[in-house]
């Protein structure tokens, strides 16, 4: 048996985009040493965290350093007592009665980001936004559902 790169990756001619924008940023700030810079990159926010959300995060620490409590991973779809209390919070105060069967618990936004295309066929057209949050192409790309890159630095195939 022989293995294979997926050659789609040699497709991706650019860093990723927060990459690319701390480079800047850091280019930037070096020669302006004095300027005053409000970053917007990944992971900058300009406010610490509320103590509520703080205290969340001891309390699910502490309960997990203990035997009697540990959870370990959390099932799959997310716990029910997290989509009772999404239900209760967000919901029910507008009227709105759910079943915890109907909230989708993810592990994330980029990952549904670059999953949800796998459910589509390979010759579907793609469109996208410009600008767009890179993910959006570069899962698209290393699937296999673009072209080359072009000298305009978009790729064949993409909307």
């Amino acid at each position: 048996m022989v293995v294979k790169i997926n050659e789609n990756y040699l497709k991706l001619k650019s860093s990723y985009l927060f990459v690319e924008v701390a480079r800047r940023e850091a280019e930037f700030v070096k020669a302006n040493p004095d300027a005053d810079v409000i970053k917007m990159g990944i992971g900058d926010v300009t406010k610490p965290l509320v103590p509520a959300v703080v205290d969340a995060f001891k309390d699910a620490v502490d309960e997990m350093a203990d035997a009697d409590t540990f959870m370990g991973y959390g099932p799959e779809q997310g716990y029910d007592f997290l989509a009772e209390a999404i239900i209760e919070n967000d919901f029910k105060p507008y009227g709105i009665d759910l079943d915890v069967s109907e909230v989708f618990i993810s592990d994330g936004a980029k990952c549904d980001t670059g999953n949800i295309q796998e459910i589509f066929g390979l010759d579907n057209k793609i469109a996208v936004t410009d600008p767009v949050y890179t993910v959006y192409v570069d899962t698209n790309v290393m699937a296999g559902r673009t072209g080359e890159m072009g000298d305009d630095g978009m790729y064949e195939g993409l909307v």
